[in-house]
């Protein structure tokens, strides 16, 4: 059990002692400053800016750099759609891979389009070689490099000045790509591949096992997908088991690698912002208020996997290595626990153990922490989303001081709070409504037609609380572009892949837009300097009043379904 422990409380020490430094660099790649890479990717840049036509030194205001995010986005849609419906006869294919049908090819496109990466399909047999490197490889370099732009360009609109001019979305975006993802996908994928897992590109290899069985193994391409998969909080699988997968994380010492990837870089931003706005307590009071909601989410679950399962021990089987259902020896229950929960605070989404196996309470912590969505985040992303919460906390705390709510030095009034209001409002209705209308389904056992070949029930494998917590789950982790699931649920089918991908594109693209139009309105207004009536967000009690901002409004919108899913089961079962 000690050793367990150690193990998880190692992986996070070493992972905020290796995001210090990430975020000063970060920082410095954002603000053009000289850094070690530069004459390794300078000329790349160049001829690259060149070749497209872009010039990186032109400046863009807010609604540019949306607008050129959201091109770019449309087209690396068609692409990767069009690669999907045919993948079947394009080259790269040593196993025969068919094409997807047009809807599994839509919800995987929007899928790993958003950073979501949820997965309908098992992904050795579901894609080819091609697939996973021009179509979801190169996605999820990309789609991580769009969240750190966005982010990169509210850091400039809240630096201590007037403006409208706030960098250039294209010069952010490579940079993410080249400087930060790259190095550390590449040192990773290393690792990897020292620790055996695949990257060639041979099929399927036939081998016999110890129990004499013969069997066919999946190889290619795998260590660079997984590191970039874990580095960008993208998440998924290259195997369809993820990373529980023996060949996509061999050993402790690769799950340590992978898990520290998860949130190095979320981190990481959060330092960046210190260095890069010099408020060094700011970034602090973030950084803490997200690591109390982490741990709030985390101490609980390790506690529930390593003491294992209620119902299991009730049958008089002995469970001292805990919970042990659904996950790999090689790794234990705390380090399950440690990963589902790391998993879930962020938009990553991978898996080392079967989600749907948790303890009802882990389930619904694992649940709850992408419902906040704010606890350390995607790439990016992470930071834009808690940037809402520190809105509305500004304006809160306003109102009960009697003062002009400021952030910064620049005033919040009410475009910028109907703003924030309307995307954090925005996660729980697109979670909840989707959740209702499947409930809605599968307790009138509806003949669905189309969208399903037979009755509602027959895409639940579980009855009941156990039941209602897989469909809650499946549009939790698709609004909080997780991409993680129960995987009880039947979700290869027109209703689950459709629904799904609608509410994968709205909640990516609405929170971004919202904390990049907030950002882009206060970098307009008059600066003014900090006196002794201004409201300071860099102290403990503000970050006391973001976290109490972030609790009321997941508890008023999630603990209702909670209770109807994992908590009653957990109370069942107890």
């Amino acid at each position: 059990m000690n050793t367990e422990i150690f193990g998880i409380v190692a992986m996070f020490i070493v992972t905020v002692g290796l995001a210090i430094p990430l975020g000063k660099y970060i920082a410095k790649v954002y603000a053009g400053e000289k850094t070690f890479l530069d004459p390794v990717f300078n000329p790349l840049e160049r001829l690259f800016f060149r070749a497209s036509g872009i010039d990186a030194k032109a400046e863009m205001n807010w609604k540019q750099h949306l607008y050129a995010l959201l091109i770019i986005n449309v087209i690396w849609f068609f692409l990767c759609f069009f690669i999907l419906m045919n993948q079947g006869w394009l080259p790269f294919n040593p196993d025969g891979n068919p094409s997807m049908s047009p809807d599994l090819a839509f919800n995987t496109t929007i899928s790993f389009l958003v950073n979501c990466n949820l997965q309908h399909y098992s992904g050795e047999s579901g894609l080819t070689y091609l697939s996973q490197v021009a179509g979801i490889m190169f996605l999820q370099f990309v789609t991580a490099g769009t969240g750190m732009a966005a982010c990169a360009m509210v850091f400039n609109a809240m630096k201590d000045r007037q403006s409208e001019k706030l960098g250039n979305f294209y010069d952010y975006f490579i940079k993410s790509c080249t400087r930060i993802l790259f190095p550390i996908s590449f040192i990773a994928a290393i690792i990897l591949v020292f620790s055996g897992t695949p990257m060639n590109w041979e099929g399927k290899q036939t081998i016999t096992t110890l129990q004499g069985d013969t069997v066919q193994v999946s190889r290619g391409p795998a260590a660079a997908m997984v590191a970039i998969k874990q580095a960008g909080t993208n998440g998924g699988g290259y195997f369809g088991a993820n990373s529980a997968h023996p060949l996509e994380n061999p050993t402790y010492l690769t799950n340590a690698v992978e898990n520290i990837l998860i949130i190095l870089i979320p981190i990481g931003m959060v330092f960046a912002l210190g260095y890069y706005l010099k408020r060094k307590k700011l970034a602090w009071m973030i950084l803490g208020v997200m690591t109390i909601g982490f741990l709030m989410l985390l101490i609980p679950a390790v506690m529930q996997e390593m003491k294992g399962n209620s119902a299991i021990t009730k049958m008089g089987i002995d469970q001292q290595m805990g919970s042990m259902e659904g996950k790999e020896v090689r790794f234990g229950s705390a380090a399950s626990a440690y990963w589902g929960i790391t998993t879930t605070v962020t938009s990553n989404g991978s898996v080392n153990a079967m989600h749907d196996s948790f303890t009802p309470l882990t389930g619904g912590l694992a649940m709850l922490g992408m419902m906040v969505n704010s606890l350390y985040g995607g790439v990016g992303v992470g930071f834009l989303n808690f940037y809402i919460f520190i809105i509305l906390a500004v304006f809160i705390s306003g109102l009960m001081v009697g003062r002009t709510p400021e952030l910064l030095g620049k005033k919040v009034e009410a475009r910028e709070v109907k703003i924030a209001a309307i995307i954090a409002i925005l996660h729980p209705l697109l979670i909840l409504a989707g959740t209702a209308l499947a409930a809605y389904f599968t307790a009138h056992n509806t003949d669905m037609g189309y969208w399903y070949n037979g009755k509602a029930s027959g895409w639940l494998n579980n009855p009941g609380h156990h039941g209602f917590s897989e469909m809650l789950y499946e549009y939790t982790s698709s609004a909080a572009n997780n991409g993680s699931g129960f995987e009880g649920l039947g979700d290869n089918n027109p209703f689950w892949n459709i629904t799904t991908g609608i509410v994968m594109l709205l909640s990516r693209y609405l929170p971004i837009i919202g904390p990049l139009a907030i950002a882009g309105l206060l970098a307009k207004k008059k600066y003014i300097p900090e006196s002794a009536g201004t409201l300071k967000t860099d102290t403990s009690t503000f970050g006391i009043m973001v976290f109490a901002v972030i609790f009321i409004i997941a508890a008023l919108s999630f603990f209702p379904a909670l209770a109807l899913g994992p908590f009653a089961e957990y109370f069942s079962m107890n």
